[in-house]
């Protein structure tokens, strides 16, 4: 009987360690995030998310998390909100 227990809880806390891959203080690469993982910085929408994602397709990736401000809706104001949270994934 205690298995029946087991299994769908050990099945619940397997699903909430993938759909939340972003911890607290862990930055968000944005060379490699998908959209859903933008989405969880505080500022980060799916509007902006989705700019994102498809202007890295576009251009390449980001040498610098100050090059978001080439993406349509992130502005000098915008950034400086969300940049502690965002990473290149290089030494930055």
């Amino acid at each position: 009987m205690k298995i029946k227990f087991i299994l769908p809880m050990l099945a619940l806390a397997g699903m909430l360690f993938i759909a939340a891959p972003v911890q607290a203080g862990d930055r968000v690469n944005i060379n490699s995030a998908t959209v859903e993982q933008l989405q969880s910085v505080k500022g980060i929408g799916s509007k902006r998310a989705a700019a994102i994602v498809a202007y890295r397709s576009k251009h390449g990736s980001f040498k610098s998390v100050d090059e978001l401000e080439n993406v349509k809706g992130i502005g000098e104001k915008s950034l400086k909100k969300i940049e502690d949270e965002l990473t290149t994934g290089q030494s930055d």
